[in-house]
């Protein structure tokens, strides 16, 4: 099952998401850790899921050729003030021709499309040979689901203990508006796009928010949880990170 249930909520946090507003510090690492695996420098790049355009306008540090698209119309003109060549668009359909882009970023966007295998594959369609799609996306074995839950019509937003270990029938009852994927579920999705993976591995979350709070406390799960990362454990971190390379079909 790849097509998300579509959601009747007036927050845009359980319909579309919470973009950054910011760049922070948990951002910067997103990006350390991109830019081991992926040469960024000059390269045709394109966000998807942009937001207000935060990943954008860090990423034409490293290139000017950076566009960004989102399915939000206000965060698009909103971020269009200060970063050009946003545009409004669905990851189903993206407005570029073939072969386009040498890297095309989704950062934690897939969850939200309403057709995964679909955005995958319009990400292969505007890769040019050779080139690389970046994905940032929930893990399903995180202990906690961050998008929020419904209860009944209800949206209560926060950080929901253990709900990404039940079964598929009930977690997607109540969170219907975001998905959560097992190794083997995303592998699936990108192998039917013709996308090959370089890199599958787990990142632990940024704690920025914590850090605002409790400096010592945030401090301290980034010096436990980090190291996690280069071992087993990894797979309880809050994301996958993923590289994939266009293949020919």
């Amino acid at each position: 099952m790849t097509r998300r249930t579509a959601i009747d909520s007036c927050d845009k946090r359980a319909t579309l998401g919470h973009p950054s507003q910011v760049w922070t510090r948990g951002l910067e690492r997103r990006l350390e850790i991109m830019r081991r695996h992926v040469d960024l420098e000059d390269k045709r790049i394109l966000d998807v899921g942009c937001g207000v355009g935060a990943f954008v306008r860090r990423l034409r540090e490293f290139s000017p050729r950076v566009a960004g698209v989102d399915i939000d119309a206000e965060r698009v003109t909103e971020g269009g003030k200060e970063v050009p060549d946003l545009a409004l668009a669905v990851g189903e359909h993206l407005p570029f021709a073939e072969d386009t882009f040498d890297i095309v970023l989704l950062h934690e966007v897939l969850e939200h499309v309403t057709d995964d295998l679909a955005t995958l594959r319009e990400t292969r369609r505007v890769l040019a040979p050779g080139g690389k799609a970046v994905i940032f996306c929930p893990n399903r074995l995180y202990p906690f689901e961050t998008h929020g839950i419904f209860l009944g019509k209800r949206y209560v937003f926060g950080n929901m203990p253990l709900v990404n270990y039940l079964p598929d029938l009930v977690r997607d009852r109540l969170v219907p508006h975001a998905r959560a994927y097992t190794k083997g579920r995303l592998r699936r999705i990108y192998r039917r796009a013709g996308l090959r993976p370089l890199v599958h591995t787990y990142v632990f979350p940024g704690f920025d928010h914590v850090m605002a709070r409790r400096k010592i406390v945030g401090r301290a799960l980034r010096a436990v949880l980090y190291p996690l990362e280069a071992s087993p454990l990894r797979i309880l971190g809050l994301s996958h990170f993923v590289v994939l390379e266009k293949e020919s079909l």
